[in-house]
């Protein structure tokens, strides 16, 4: 078939022959009807994903390549970040977060073994896992009804002399009060790790300028796993503007290794046989010196072919969450008496991730979940509800060791009975919000 073709040519007819392919079979929808299934997420794409990543297979390099690099410029870029490096999955980037506070590089602001660290439990466990692998000791507090955010009244509360950070989420795309939070951190010299992944291209007005969530403290991550804001299959990232952090977080990522040359790119720096390190001899190879007890924790430059195609259409996601955001909370107005409603952070402009509901007093949350699942509208928990109550808890909660708990977690354990949540994803018609109302309203009426 491609015998006297160059390779060139070769390529260009099978990525067309992708590209008829995708729209082809994968891009044809039946129009909604009631009783579909509704997916509280899904991803949304086109050819051109796949047009990338067969690309990406063609050239066989598989690691993280020249895809990873445009997909790292371009996330920065839209983020107006410094820095950005690609991972392989959300949960991992909040551990690459979490671990470059752990270096020692960090001098005294290093966070070290029963250091304390402020978060919720009211949210997915991978934003607290790192700190307990580690060895640092997690402080939970409560959260607000009706953001489902972090109660910024108990932070000084929370405070002892081994606070070290504070690392929260931001709520299903609903930002924390990013003005209070940073300024606590601010006055006692504690980080702050913006766990992004339920939240990319949600904006935050503070001190006058309009910010991206995940950029306002000192790391923010992002997750690309399907049902999220853009997609990889896999993915994630973390990104931040101190060179410091930055260099860190790259060695976590890469083995731990102390060099900062780019795979396949020997000796970039000129000095890779040269200098001491540690004990080693003078002029050990640079690229096996390890600075940090690190991972491999890279992407696949396939992956970052999605990616690439996944953030030129993301502005126009963004928009359309907010759009059924909005059609799904007019929808549900009338039955704001039986039904606790969403509200965003004040200064906020969130990039919804899901629309959560919290059912007043008389409503059974167990009875309108089944009912609307029945119906063909998928529903979700927020996540872990209060993560000290499940079995991974189990050992230590008998102990009373590894972990604080700052006054009551009310509204926490409320949400782990009451709330549920459903999607908005861009994906989604006004069709099928509109339905999803219809349906939500019938079981209040069951």
């Amino acid at each position: 078939m491609f015998e006297n073709k160059t390779e060139k040519v070769a390529r260009e007819e099978i990525l067309s022959l992708v590209k008829e392919y995708c729209s082809t079979y994968h891009n044809q929808k039946d129009p909604f009807k009631e009783g579909d299934r509704i997916s509280y997420a899904s991803r949304v794409y086109d050819h051109q994903e796949m047009v990338n990543l067969v690309d990406s297979s063609l050239e066989f390099w598989l690691t993280s390549g020249r895809y990873t690099d445009e997909f790292e410029k371009k996330l920065a870029e839209y983020l107006k970040v410094r820095f950005c490096s690609l991972v392989n999955s959300g949960s991992s980037a909040n551990l690459l977060a979490f671990m470059a506070l752990t270096s020692p590089l960090l001098k005294e602001r290093q966070i070290k073994r029963g250091d304390e660290v402020i978060t919720v439990a009211a949210g997915f466990p991978t934003t607290v896992t790192p700190m307990i692998q580690y060895g640092a000791v997690p402080v939970f507090v409560d959260v607000t009804i009706p953001q489902y955010n972090i109660d910024v009244n108990m932070l000084e509360a929370a405070l002892s002399e081994k606070t070290k950070a504070v690392m929260i989420a931001h709520t299903l795309g609903n930002p924390f009060d990013l003005s209070a939070v940073k300024a606590f951190c601010d006055r006692h010299q504690l980080w702050l790790v913006e766990d992004n992944c339920d939240a990319l291209g949600t904006t935050y007005t503070i001190n006058g300028e309009e910010r991206f969530s995940g950029t306002i403290g000192d790391i923010g991550t992002s997750s690309f796993y399907p049902p999220h804001h853009m997609t990889m299959g896999e993915g994630g990232a973390v990104y931040t503007n101190n060179s410091l952090l930055n260099k860190i977080i790259r060695s976590f990522r890469d083995w731990g290794r102390d060099c900062v040359c780019p795979s396949g790119r020997d000796n970039l720096c000129g000095h890779r046989f040269d200098r001491q390190y540690g004990e080693l001899p003078v002029g050990y190879d640079h690229k096996y010196v390890y600075s940090h007890f690190g991972y491999n924790l890279k992407a696949t430059d396939m992956q970052a072919a999605i990616g690439c195609a996944q953030i030129d259409k993301f502005p126009s996601f963004v928009e359309r969450r907010r759009h059924n955001f909005d059609r799904l909370h007019k929808g549900l107005e009338e039955v704001s008496h039986k039904l606790i409603l969403p509200e965003a952070c004040p200064d906020s402009k969130p990039s919804w991730f899901g629309f959560l509901i919290t059912c007043k007093e008389g409503v059974s949350r167990n009875q309108v979940v089944q009912y609307v699942e029945s119906r063909g509208v998928q529903t979700r928990m927020l996540f872990a509800g209060n993560l000290t109550k499940h079995p991974c808890f189990d050992q230590m909660r008998a102990s009373g060791e590894g972990y604080r708990i700052v006054g009551q977690l009310t509204n926490t354990d409320r949400i782990m009975e009451d709330t549920f949540w459903v999607g908005v994803y861009p994906g989604m018609t006004d069709e099928m919000i509109d339905y999803m109302a219809k349906i939500i309203k019938e079981a209040l009426s069951q």
